[in-house]
């Protein structure tokens, strides 16, 4: 089995983190950002830099992690968009699922942008998955000769009898 190609995971989940972030600044910057300030004012709330900060760095996190899971899943899940859906609806579900039904229930913020919120998500996640793991390539399959601390292989013994001198 190879090992996780670290690079790979750092690059498609960057990317990950990219889609994941213009979806975040579409939903929650453009189409629902006089609600989201309304809802904000209500509460007495201002979100400077520094919040959209965390957002956006969180967001980069979540995709390197989403990549990370689809590497660590593939050996048992098969390679391919159909493997980063299910790891997407996973994060999903950990990431913006349970958190947004807490919010929910709290009844903090409207129902309706964290329900929006939801739904946009749960095309927005397996979505910068499958876009992340189109990416990520495995290294070359392991030897026993390249694991670390590992002899290497014994060279395969020949079935063949060596030739026989002549006898006279």
């Amino acid at each position: 089995m190879s090992r996780i190609n670290m690079g790979g995971v750092v690059k498609g989940g960057l990317l990950a983190g990219l889609v994941i972030n213009v979806f975040e600044m579409i939903l929650n910057g453009a189409i629902l950002a006089k609600p989201w300030q309304e809802a904000m004012d209500a509460l007495g709330i201002t979100q400077g830099a520094g919040t959209m900060a965390i957002y956006i760095i969180g967001a980069f996190v979540i995709g390197i992690l989403s990549v990370w899971l689809y590497a660590a899943v593939r050996p048992r899940l098969g390679p391919g968009p159909g493997t980063a859906i299910k790891v997407g609806l996973f994060v999903w579900v950990l990431a913006m699922l349970w958190p947004g039904v807490g919010f929910l229930a709290m009844g903090i913020f409207p129902a309706s942008l964290i329900v929006v919120g939801i739904v946009w998500e749960l095309i927005e996640f397996p979505l910068a998955t499958v876009i992340g793991a189109w990416l990520y390539k495995e290294d070359a399959p392991d030897t026993a000769a390249s694991v670390p601390g590992m002899p290497a292989a014994p060279e395969p013994k020949s079935t063949t009898t060596p030739p026989q001198p002549p006898t006279s």
